[in-house]
């Protein structure tokens, strides 16, 4: 078996998707993403829950990343149990019952002028 790398708990403590922007779609709708990499030899079920400022949290959303893969979830694209509001700040915790790796990456169109930014999530296994 192939020791996996990685925390079961992960936190994006930033998050906002905006509600429109320039370019292209798909490839230049601005998005939020969380990578996650699974290194194991097994699938990594993953509990996503949504954080707010003014409401109580949303989730779990459910995915699961296959062994020895990687997915690129864009929070834009979750709708169960309900869609993650654009133009809203908050933030969200990740719980996987194998260790995994997840970055933030962020794509802001909102001008011409492309922002891209990426950062490691902060990981635990507490």
């Amino acid at each position: 078996m192939n020791k996996p790398i990685g925390q079961t708990r992960w936190a994006i403590a930033e998050g906002y998707i905006p509600s429109w922007g320039n370019g292209p779609e798909p490839q230049f709708t601005s998005h939020e993403t969380a990578c996650m990499l699974n290194t194991s030899d097994q699938d990594a079920h993953v509990e996503i829950t949504i954080y707010f400022s003014d409401k109580e949290p949303v989730g779990p959303y459910r995915v699961t990343v296959p062994p020895r893969r990687t997915l690129h979830l864009r929070f834009n694209d979750l709708t169960d149990p309900e869609p993650i509001p654009r133009d809203t700040d908050y933030g969200s915790v990740f719980e996987s019952d194998v260790p995994i790796v997840v970055q933030h990456t962020r794509l802001d169109s909102r001008q011409s002028e492309n922002a891209l930014l990426s950062t490691i999530a902060y990981g635990s296994n507490d």
